[in-house]
């Protein structure tokens, strides 16, 4: 039995990746069924575009999806840019789009009656980020803090929505997100609040393959991507994402991550 097991597992490794379950893994920025509700419409037109079936996949948290891209149990991955510069050194993911003309900004939100204007008046305060490595919403925004010379503790409470609703609830006063994860939130609870400072602007989110995907299928999926904004369900699905299409890319294109010299994940490549 145990060689029947170990020949079954060799043939399906040796199967070309056409002829396999393409699993597409996407950030934790939020809840998994609000992920679902809008990457699904866009993998089926992938799915149907391309000729390769591609299923929808997140994690439970953002380290969850780290430990899981280290790992290589993403066939393709929507990752952050921080998270493309780790996990192209290692397990090797590739990039192949991302949104066109778009960067990534990170933002600084206060409930709207806090009266909190100013970045100084957070000084010595516990806020809330995503997680320590979300690029935008914790790297960015918390690098803009210290640089304002504002002392704070930093307090990782797993997603952006969950930032935008513990600032709401008052349990802290600031959080850091994005503006596309902030104008998605419910209107009732976005209107509770108010960004106080924005950070400057970086190459947004990768969409990357694992290198045991060959380069035909990660073309046609390439192109299929690229498509969406020509077709009318596809400028649908892709405003309930807030881009308006999706643009090719190479490795090249986040050398601006690359020059801020981030370390906080070089554990998991050893």
């Amino acid at each position: 039995m145990r060689i029947l097991i170990a020949l079954f597992l060799a043939i399906l490794a040796a199967m070309p990746a056409h002829a396999r379950e393409i699993i597409f893994g996407i950030v934790p920025q939020q809840a998994a069924s609000k992920l679902a509700r809008v990457w699904t419409p866009i993998l089926t037109q992938v799915s149907e575009l391309s000729g390769h079936t591609i299923h929808f996949a997140t994690a439970p948290d953002i380290p969850t999806f780290e430990k899981r891209l280290k790992n290589g149990e993403y066939d393709i991955a929507y990752m952050n840019p921080y998270h493309y510069v780790v996990f192209h050194q290692e397990p090797g993911y590739r990039a192949i789009a991302k949104a066109a003309n778009k960067q990534i900004k990170g933002i600084i939100v206060v409930r709207k009656d806090s009266g909190i204007t100013a970045l100084s008046q957070l000084d010595q305060q516990t806020l809330a980020f995503p997680s320590p490595a979300a690029f935008a919403a914790s790297i960015l925004t918390r690098t803009d803090l210290s640089a304002a010379h504002v002392r704070f503790t930093p307090k990782y409470v797993s997603s952006h929505d969950s930032v935008y609703l513990a600032v709401a609830q008052g349990i802290f006063p600031a959080g850091g997100g994005v503006m596309r994860t902030f104008n998605s939130i419910d209107p009732a609870l976005r209107n509770q609040l108010t960004p106080i400072w924005t950070t400057r602007g970086y190459t947004s989110h990768a969409i990357a393959v694992h290198p045991g995907i060959d380069s035909q299928t990660a073309t046609s999926i390439q192109q299929a991507l690229i498509t969406l904004a020509a077709k009318e369900d596809g400028r649908k699905a892709l405003a309930k994402l807030a881009i308006s299409g999706f643009e090719a890319a190479e490795d090249s294109t986040w050398d601006d991550i690359r020059a801020l010299q981030i370390d906080l994940l070089q554990n998991l490549l050893h």
